[in-house]
C-alpha cells in the first residue's frame, strides 16, 4: 500500500479515544518545549521537564522520555531518551533534546540528554517505565499500555489525554503544568502555554513560581568540604580504554601511564597528542592508544618521545552530547615526563578489505551502544572504536569523497564494496552504510606539505599512516595522517548529456547552492557553463536555493530578481538561450535555509521552445488548486505554491507549480526542495540504528504533494506531470516512496538506472540520491533520464549537487 494512502487510513483511525494514564502521585511531565533553536526562540534546545508531586524520591533508572509526531502515520516510530539518576521528592528533572540553528541561551545543565528533534507546535511526549520504544499509534492503545506513566499531547496531537491536547505551543512558548502539578488526565485542562521555564534537579533555571516569602531561617554557610584525597590509580592505556566505548576509569586520576607519542596536534583550540603503549594486552577490544588534551597550549612533546603521564581520565563528546556522536576517552590536566626521545613507533594496525568487517554497527534498538562490549571482528564501527587513538595505516586506497575546503577526503579500504561506475561507493540502503569508508585528515602543517587535492575515483597511492581519532568537526572516525599518500588520477571528467531531438522537450533540476548576487562572478559563469554545455540548455530548468537580492543579510528583503537577472545574463553570455523566469517571493524568514537568504525554487524556460501559462493569483500564502477535467485540466494559479499554509511546510520551501506548453501539449511541472536532514543522527552515531528525526516532516510533505498530484491525475488521467528537485532523501526512503505512491502516482526515474549509477550527491564518502525527477505514469516509457555528474565527485565544485535532465516526448 502506498505510504500516503496508509497514512490517510491511520490518521482516520486516530483520536477516537483519549489516552488516560492513571494520575500520578509522584513523577509527571511538568513542561514540554519543542521550539528550541527555531526562529524567534531564546533557548537553543528542545526540552522535557519532569517533576515529582510526591515527597519520596523516585529512581529513574530504566525510565525513558519518548516522543511521537503529532500526526503519526503507519511508519511513525516513538523516539526514546533513556533516563538515569533520581527525581527527588518535590524536585525537577531536565531532559535536553535536539538543538536547532537559532536561539541564544543554553539550557540549564540537563539531567539527561537526547537527540530528539521535536516539533515546536505539535507532538506527544510520554514518560515511560522502560527504555524500549512504545509501539502505540492511537490514543486508546497508548492508554492501554501499562508502561506509560504520564503522557502529554500538545498542539494538534491526536494522541493525548482527556478532551484535547495542550494548546499554545510555539517556537517561543512551552506548555506547562501549574505549580501545583495538577494531573486530571486532561492535557487541555492541565497545561497552559507560556515562556519556557526549564529547571534541572539542582534547581538551575527559571522557577515557574518564584517564592513569595523569605525562608524563616537565614541560610547558613555550608561547612567546607576538604578536597578528595583518593589516590590516583596506576593504570596502563588499555586499562583506561576498557572493552566498551566508555572508560571504566572515567573521572578518576591515573598515574604512571606510559607510551610513545605517535602524533601531535599543535594547532587550534583543541591541541594535544596521541600516546600508544607498545606493549599491548591480548584483548582486541581494548585500545592501546589515547589522546592527551592540552587545550590551547601547544604540546611540549614530539613524535617518538616515550612519556610517563599523570592525569585525569575524561569521556569527551566532541561537539556536545546532543548530536549523537561517539565519545573520546582522553587524559586531561596531564603532567608528562619525557623518558626518552627518538623511539620507534608502534607498528600500525593495517586497515584493509580482509580485516574491516562488512557489517557496520551493532543495534541497540535506537539506544546507545556505548556500554555494549566491543565486537571488532563483527562490526566496522566497533573495530574503529577499539583502535581509538592507535597508530593505523592503509595503502593504495581509492578516493570515494573528494577533497573538501577543510582539507579532508574519504577513501575506501574495501574497493569492491558497492562501487559506482566512476569510482565512488554507492549508498544502497539504510542497512548498507559501506563499512570500508574512512576519512583522512592531516597532522602535517599546510606550510610544510599541502593537503592532496583528489577527486572521486583517484587513488591515494602509497601508505597513509597516523592515529585514528573521532573528528570533532566531521563527526566520524578519521585517520590523523602523519604521513599521507600521493594522488594518482582516476581520470573522471565532467559529463555532458546527450543531445535532444527537436520533438523532445528537456526538463532539468539543479540545486545551485545558495546563489546570491554577492557570490563571485565566477560562480555564475560556471553555473551557466554547466547549464549550456553539460546540460545542453534545457527547455525548462527548476532551480533550488535561489537566494534573495542581498543573500544571507537578514533585513526583510525577499525579492530575487537581481539573482535571476545575473544568472540568466551569464547563461546568455555563455551562448545559451535568453531564459525567462517565474518564481514566487516567500514570506520573510519562513522557508528555512540560511537566515535572511529566503531561498526558493524558480523556473527558467526558453521562450523559443516552450510557453509558460501565466495565471494570476499565486503568492506566498495562497494555495494553488486544480480546475477542469480532461484536456481542460488546469492550475488555478501559475505559478502557484502547493498548500503553503500546511504545517508540513513549516520553515521549509513550498513546492512551486507551473503550467508549460510544448507543441500544443500542457506540461505540469512541480519544483521542490524538501526539508533538510539537519539534526538527524549520523550513520556513525552512538545511537544505533540512528534516528532520522527530520524524516517525519518530509513524510508529511510527501503526503501533501502526493495527494495534490493524485487529484491532478484524477482530473486528467493523461496529464503530463513532472515532479522534480532536491527532495533531501533517498529513493528507498519512506518520504520518496510516499510521494510516488509506490509508482502508482509517479515514477522515480532514478530507479530506472543501474544500481551503481544511482547518485547525485556525495556525503561522507557515500554516493547517494537526494535529487530526483519523477514523472506521471503515462510518461515513464517515453523519457530519457540522465544524472549529469559535474560537481559531487570533484574537489572543484560549483555546487554540491549534480544536476539532472530528462528528454521526453509528451
Amino acid at each position: 500500500m502506498p505510504v500516503g494512502i496508509a497514512g490517510s487510513l491511520v490518521l482516520a483511525a486516530l483520536g477516537v479515544h483519549a489516552a488516560v494514564a492513571t494520575p500520578s502521585a509522584d513523577a509527571v511531565i511538568s513542561e514540554v518545549y519543542g521550539g528550541g533553536g527555531n526562529s524567534g526562540a531564546t533557548y537553543t534546545n528542545d526540552f522535557v521537564e519532569l517533576a515529582n508531586a510526591g515527597a519520596a524520591p523516585l529512581d529513574l533508572s530504566g525510565y525513558s522520555v519518548q516522543y511521537l509526531p503529532g500526526s503519526p502515520t503507519a511508519s511513525s516510530k516513538w523516539q526514546a531518551t533513556a533516563l538515569s539518576g533520581t527525581l527527588a521528592g518535590g524536585g525537577r528533572y531536565l531532559v535536553q533534546e535536539a538543538a536547532g540553528t537559532g536561539g541564544t541561551t543554553a539550557l540549564p545543565t540537563p539531567d539527561a540528554t537526547g537527540t530528539v528533534n521535536m516539533s515546536g507546535t505539535t507532538g506527544t511526549v510520554a514518560l515511560v517505565s522502560g527504555a524500549d520504544p512504545l509501539t502505540c499509534l492511537t490514543a486508546a492503545d497508548c492508554a492501554a499500555d501499562s508502561r506509560v506513566k504520564d503522557l502529554v499531547g500538545f498542539g494538534t496531537a491526536v494522541v493525548h489525554e482527556g478532551g484535547g491536547p495542550a494548546a499554545g505551543a510555539s517556537n517561543t512558548a512551552s506548555v506547562a503544568r501549574s505549580a501545583a502539578l495538577t494531573d486530571t488526565d486532561d492535557n487541555a485542562a492541565d497545561f497552559t502555554a507560556g515562556a519556557p521555564t526549564p529547571q534541572n534537579s539542582a534547581g538551575g533555571g527559571t522557577p515557574t513560581t518564584p517564592p513569595t516569602t523569605p525562608p524563616s531561617t537565614p541560610p547558613t554557610t555550608p561547612p567546607t568540604t576538604p578536597p578528595s584525597t583518593t589516590p590516583p590509580v596506576a593504570a596502563r592505556i588499555h586499562d583506561i580504554q576498557g572493552p566498551t566505548r566508555l572508560s571504566p576509569l572515567a573521572g578518576k586520576a591515573v598515574t604512571g601511564v606510559t607510551g610513545v607519542v605517535t602524533g601531535v596536534r599543535g594547532y587550534g583550540s583543541s591541541r594535544g597528542y596521541w600516546v600508544q603503549d607498545p606493549r599491548p594486552d591480548d584483548d582486541p577490544r581494548t585500545s592501546e592508544g589515547i589522546f592527551v588534551y592540552t587545550g590551547s597550549v601547544s604540546p611540549a612533546v614530539a613524535v617518538g618521545d616515550s612519556v610517563s603521564l599523570d592525569g585525569t581520565v575524561s569521556q569527551f563528546y566532541p561537539g556536545g552530547t546532543g548530536i549523537g556522536g561517539q565519545s573520546v576517552t582522553e587524559l586531561t590536566k596531564a603532567k608528562a615526563t619525557v623518558v626518552s626521545s627518538g623511539n620507534p613507533l608502534p607498528a600500525p594496525v593495517v586497515l584493509d578489505a580482509a580485516d574491516v568487517p562488512d557489517a557496520f554497527a551493532p543495534s541497540a534498538g535506537g539506544g546507545s551502544i556505548e556500554s555494549l562490549p566491543l565486537r571488532p571482528a563483527d562490526f566496522a564501527l566497533d573495530l574503529y572504536a577499539s583502535l581509538e587513538g592507535m597508530n593505523v595505516a592503509f595503502s593504495d586506497a581509492r578516493v570515494v569523497g573528494a577533497t573538501d575546503p577543510y582539507s579532508e577526503l574519504w577513501v575506501t579500504v574495501k574497493p569492491r564494496q558497492n562501487p559506482t561506475r566512476r569510482g565512488g561507493t554507492v549508498y544502497t540502503g539504510y542497512d548498507q552504510p559501506n563499512s570500508g569508508r574512512l576519512m583522512v585528515q592531516s597532522l602535517i602543517p599546510l606550510a610544510t606539505q599541502a593537503f592532496p587535492t583528489a577527486d572521486v575515483g583517484d587513488t591515494l597511492a602509497g601508505r597513509t599512516e597516523g592515529p585514528l581519532d573521532w573528528s570533532q568537526y566531521a563527526g566520524t572516525y578519521a585517520v590523523q595522517a602523519r604521513a599521507i599518500g600521493t594522488v594518482e588520477d582516476g581520470g573522471i571528467a565532467p559529463e555532458v548529456t546527450a543531445k535532444a531531438r527537436p520533438d523532445q522537450v528537456t526538463v532539468a533540476t539543479y540545486n545551485v547552492e545558495n546563489l546570491a548576487p554577492s557570490n563571485d562572478r565566477a560562480k555564475f559563469d560556471r553555473l551557466a557553463k554547466g547549464l549550456v554545455t553539460n546540460l545542453r540548455s534545457p527547455d525548462i530548468v527548476a532551480l533550488e536555493e535561489i537566494q534573495d537580492n542581498d543573500g544571507a543579510t537578514d533585513d526583510g528583503v525577499v525579492a530575487a530578481d537581481r539573482t535571476l537577472t545575473e544568472l540568466t545574463g551569464a547563461i546568455a553570455a555563455a551562448g545559451g538561450p535568453h531564459y525567462q523566469w517565474r518564481e514566487i517571493d516567500p514570506v520573510d524568514d519562513k522557508d528555512g535555509g540560511q537566515p535572511g537568504g529566503n531561498i526558493r525554487q524558480a523556473f527558467l524556460f526558453n521562450p523559443d521552445r516552450v510557453s509558460f501559462t501565466d495565471r494570476p493569483g499565486g503568492d506566498a500564502t495562497t494555495a494553488v488548486g486544480i480546475t477542469g477535467t480532461g484536456r481542460n485540466t488546469a492550475l488555478t494559479a501559475s505559478p502557484g505554491r502547493i498548500a503553503p499554509d500546511d504545517p508540513a511546510w513549516t520553515d521549509s520551501r513550498k513546492p512551486l507549480a507551473g503550467e508549460f506548453t510544448f507543441r500544443g501539449r500542457t506540461l505540469f511541472v512541480i519544483a521542490n526542495h524538501f526539508v533538510s536532514k539537519g539534526g538527524d543522527q549520523g550513520v556513525d552515531s552512538r545511537f544505533q540504528p540512528p534516528v532520522r528525526g527530520s524524516e517525519v516532516q518530509r513524510i508529511q510533505q510527501a503526503i501533501v504533494e502526493h495527494d495534490f498530484v493524485r487529484r491532478l491525475e484524477q482530473a486528467d488521467p493523461r496529464a503530463d506531470v513532472v515532479v522534480l528537485g532536491d527532495l533531501n532523501d533517498y529513493q528507498f526512503s519512506p518520504a520518496v516512496l510516499g510521494l510516488t505512491g509506490d509508482g502508482e502516482v509517479l515514477t522515480d526515474l532514478v530507479d530506472t538506472l543501474p544500481p551503481r549509477e544511482r547518485y547525485s550527491y556525495v556525503y561522507e564518502g557515500n554516493s547517494q540520491v537526494l535529487d530526483h525527477i519523477l514523472v506521471s505514469p503515462n510518461l515513464r516509457h517515453d523519457v530519457d533520464y540522465d544524472v549529469v555528474h559535474i560537481n559531487s565527485e570533484f574537489a572543484d565544485q560549483t555546487s554540491d549537487h549534480d544536476p539532472q535532465v530528462i528528454r521526453l516526448e509528451p
